[in-house]
């Protein structure tokens, strides 16, 4: 599972993959309980001019459906299933300028912070 975010950096965009379980909500039993300093992190994030796409093997409507439980909607561009092919002249480990950040070291963390050498 993909827990932080792919940082592609276009013009002076940051593009941020957020996932939703385990990253902005754990489940105990079958109740949800929102990870506060990751939701915060995602505001902030937004506030400070990041692109933000939620996805989830859940698919789309659960990530748009999640967001709205946790009053961050308009935080995201899109809500998209992760892929389970992907087809592409690269793998993923060679992709230049994306890196997963766990959800637990996120906390006070700028936009700046992701920024690559």
């Amino acid at each position: 599972m993909l827990d932080g975010s792919c940082i592609p950096l276009y013009g002076d965009s940051m593009i941020f993959f957020i996932d939703v379980d385990g990253t902005l909500v754990t489940t105990v039993g079958t109740t949800r309980i929102p990870m506060t300093d990751v939701i915060e992190h995602v505001r902030q994030l937004k506030v400070d001019g990041a692109q933000l796409y939620l996805w989830s093997a859940g698919g789309a409507d659960y990530c748009r459906q999640t967001a709205i439980e946790l009053g961050i909607e308009e935080c995201f561009v899109a809500f998209l299933p992760k892929p389970r092919v992907m087809i592409d002249d690269q793998e993923m480990q060679d992709w230049v300028f994306c890196t997963t950040f766990h959800p637990s070291t996120c906390a006070g963390r700028t936009l700046n912070d992701y920024l690559m050498p």
